[in-house]
């Protein structure tokens, strides 16, 4: 048990994303290099089974989401431990069914090698993937990582404030406070970094003086974006 679980905790965030070949409904996908290639971040999320209800009712959310994905520059891919004809024989019944047509690739990791490299078996949850989600950058970077148990469905809406959060972050040089950007002290306001020496504190003391930025305390600062 204790070598299973090592092998689930292989992917970290800040790592590079495994390089892999799979096979998904839009064809033989290699990643990270398919969307790193074209300067995007993509979501990687597995569900436990085609033709399940919850998996169902997230498959319409994300893809009722896609244009709010794509504004962020980022792509979405599907995982189970399914072959390709049931991927595809469901994302037909969803469009019959609820009149939503799946746009986005789904992989078909139908040995579970994938799935087991990123942590998506769990040991103690049977052979199908628990509800793992993976935030890559334009980069190939793992930058969140997010476990659902098998029988909670996602808050999908988190996971593209996740995306918008991290972007900007990285674009601003800042922190984002709980529930951003409805913070229940900061609303939209970021945070700024806190102070790494004692000419630093000084320079924020005053910028907060001058109204530059605001303050609770010099450890504990933000503003407002541009």
């Amino acid at each position: 048990m204790c070598e299973e679980m090592k092998e689930c905790c292989k992917v970290v965030i800040g790592q590079k994303f495994p390089e892999v070949e799979v096979k998904t409904t839009h064809g033989v996908i290699k990643l990270p290099d398919y969307y790193v290639e074209k300067g995007k971040w993509f979501v990687l999320f597995s569900h436990p089974a085609d033709f399940t209800p919850v998996c169902t009712t997230e498959f319409v959310g994300f893809q009722k989401r896609y244009d709010q994905f794509r504004e962020l520059n980022c792509e979405l891919i599907g995982l189970s431990i399914d072959q390709v004809f049931s991927h595809i024989k469901w994302v037909e019944w969803i469009k019959e069914k609820l009149g939503v047509e799946i746009e986005f690739p789904i992989i078909a990791d139908d040995m579970g090698e994938l799935a087991k490299k990123l942590g998506m078996v769990s040991p103690y949850k049977g052979t199908n993937t628990v509800r793992a989600v993976f935030i890559v950058d334009d980069k190939g970077v793992i930058r969140a990582i997010i476990y659902y148990p098998q029988e909670i469905g996602r808050n999908l809406d988190e996971i593209v404030r996740a995306v918008k959060a991290l972007q900007t972050s990285d674009k601003y040089g800042v922190a984002t406070p709980a529930n951003w950007p409805e913070n229940d002290l900061l609303g939209d306001k970021v945070i700024i970094p806190p102070a790494s020496s004692i000419e630093e504190k000084k320079q924020r003391e005053e910028a907060c003086k001058k109204g530059e930025i605001e303050c609770y305390d010099w450890w504990f600062c933000y503003k407002k974006l541009e």
